[in-house]
């Protein structure tokens, strides 16, 4: 009886670098706005999340948003700049 040893070559597969998109607060859209915006934009995003982030942004001048591959991240803050609010992506380290 032989025994067969199969070899697996380990494949690290490298994460590809996460992004944070971060909403500053602004003095011109209504907090209903930057909340509506917030849910439209990131599906994942609900009524109880969009209204803590426009909390924060509005009480620290800045809220996380999602932190997700840059690719997602420039088309979400593309997307809320679109709707003028004032939007920013940066690496997640």
């Amino acid at each position: 009886m032989s025994v067969e040893t199969i070899e697996q070559r380990s494949t690290a597969r490298k994460l590809a670098p996460q992004y944070r998109v971060l909403l500053h607060n602004d003095d011109f859209n209504s907090m209903e706005f930057v909340v509506q915006v917030l849910m439209q934009t990131v599906a994942s995003i609900t009524q109880p999340q969009a209204v803590s982030i426009m909390m924060e942004a509005h009480s620290n001048g800045i809220a996380l948003v999602i932190v997700c591959a840059q690719e997602h991240a420039e088309f979400y803050c593309e997307t809320l700049k679109n709707h003028g609010l004032h939007c920013t992506i940066e690496p997640d380290e």
